[in-house]
């Protein structure tokens, strides 16, 4: 068996029982990115220079691709902007630090689209990244880098971050699992801000317990980052012996199944509904009251801290002033305007207008209370159910550049992931079927299903998993990506 077919924890063995060397983990990859990455386009940068560490370390020196947000020291991020084209930070981000103790071999950094917004990965300043399913397609939102490298099997895990969709639909269209824990688990000190409340840290792994092996490495309280919690953040490792889902309390909200999903989509979800019912699970009929609001508020919130977040890129701080024969207005209106894509400037100015003094208590201070009440809808459903399952995205990956002159069509793809976003809950995804395009052109795509559960509850969400995992492993498995 290949490299590429073993999980993370699968190599992590083979590397401490001797079977093979952590070079030899090394070269193997690096070869596939040499290979692949030329039709992939997901780095953006590599690192060739290998070097031996402890094999009995947690990682055991294992490499993992991270997303260009998260700082690393003396290592170019640019988060994919010609803004922060030459940026080099003197400091490594909390989670980069926590990984290193474990010694995990970072072979730098993946792309996405510019500081992490834009929604079908035609907004990165550097290079346009390929679904390895099908290189004419999208391979997802802003995290699609992370995603695309490990669906081609160039690196068995990746680090990403995620807004409001970033991660749920690349892993969707390119299929990998993904996790995301509640809101303040992993720290976000010295990761390149999009929006402050809504940002998360997380991975893309193989399989569930490779998600929840980096989950008990990278999480935990941070007293640099204000927004981390303190909180016990072990898993019992008894879960991973569970079989079925007898006990379990299972919602599949009807405001999820909306008159404009695929129908191949929503096919494959109802079987992925029809198996849990064969794993005994309880499924239970719950609505969410406010669900109709749930991207208006997300697109007031989200640019208002993008506004904020991005006040700081003058061309000057972070990289060299463009004109210094200009005014310092004037110079910094041009840096702006010419290092900034249209997507960044078009959050910029929407969220400016909905923080200015007189449009602030119409837009910014509404949409602030009714993401409380979206927060209620969850708190009161999970008086009575363990989980939440709902579609990832409503259809499969569809052609490049099909649908970027059309941005409310994209807002509107966000409709199945920026409640959970709002309400600072946690997520896992899996793939579980294989549907066609809405076009009935002849291939099939992956389609994913995603779990929501309480805040903190990151236990029930791995234990569930694992079961529908291991289910359906001989399905999911039964197809590779077009590139192979």
């Amino acid at each position: 068996m290949e490299l590429k077919d073993l999980s993370l924890k699968q190599i992590i063995s083979e590397i401490k029982s001797g079977k093979i060397s952590q070079k030899e983990v090394y070269d193997y990859f690096l070869d596939r990115i040499r290979k692949f990455d030329p039709q992939i386009e997901a780095f953006n940068f590599v690192n060739e220079d290998f070097q031996e560490k402890d094999s009995n370390s947690i990682l055991a020196w294992v490499p993992i691709w991270v997303k260009d947000l998260f700082c690393e020291k003396w290592i170019r991020t640019t988060a994919s902007s010609i803004m922060l084209k030459d940026f080099i930070p003197p400091y490594d981000s909390s989670i980069i630090k926590n990984l290193k103790d474990a010694w995990f071999s970072s072979i730098w950094k993946l792309n996405l689209d510019e500081f992490a917004m834009w929604w079908s990965w035609e907004n990165s300043a550097l290079r346009i990244t390929k679904n390895p399913w099908d290189i004419s397609r999208i391979p997802g939102w802003s995290s699609s880098g992370s995603a695309a490298s490990v669906a081609s099997w160039m690196v068995p895990a990746a680090l990403w971050t995620d807004t409001g969709w970033s991660i749920r639909q690349p892993a969707s269209m390119c299929w990998v699992v993904w996790f995301k824990p509640t809101y303040g688990r992993n720290s976000r000190w010295w990761i390149i801000a999009m929006a402050s409340s809504l940002d998360t840290p997380g991975t893309f792994t193989k399989t569930v317990e490779d998600a929840w092996l980096l989950y008990e490495i990278m999480s935990g309280h941070d007293p640099l980052d204000s927004t981390s919690i303190d909180a016990w953040n072990k898993i019992n490792p008894e879960i991973w012996d569970k079989k079925d889902l007898k006990w379990i309390k299972i919602w599949v909200p009807k405001e999820y199944f909306i008159d404009w999903i695929d129908s191949w989509v929503k096919s494959e979800i109802e079987k992925a509904i029809s198996k849990l019912k064969e794993l005994w699970a309880e499924i239970i009929d719950i609505s969410l009251p406010h669900s109709e609001y749930w991207l208006a508020v997300y697109y007031i919130i989200m640019p208002a801290e993008v506004s904020t977040n991005l006040a700081r890129y003058d061309g000057i701080r972070y990289w060299h002033a463009n004109d210094v024969g200009l005014e310092i207005n004037d110079m910094m209106k041009k840096n702006r305007a010419e290092w900034f894509w249209k997507e960044s400037q078009r959050r910029i100015m929407l969220g400016s207008f909905v923080l200015s003094s007189g449009f602030y208590d119409a837009y910014y201070k509404k949409a602030s209370l009714v993401r409380w009440l979206i927060n209620k809808d969850f708190d009161d459903a999970f008086k009575n159910v363990d989980i939440i399952i709902t579609p990832t995205a409503p259809s499969v990956a569809w052609k490049t550049w099909e649908k970027v002159d059309d941005p409310l069509k994209m807002y509107l793809s966000d409709i199945f992931t920026v409640n959970g976003s709002l309400a600072q809950l946690p997520w896992l995804s899996i793939p579980v079927w294989y549907a066609k395009p809405e076009t009935w052109e002849d291939i099939e795509l992956p389609v994913w299903i995603q779990i929501l559960w309480p805040k903190f509850w990151e236990e029930k969400v791995f234990e569930v998993w694992h079961v529908l995992e291991n289910s359906l492993k001989e399905y999911i498995n039964s197809r590779k990506p077009e590139i192979f």
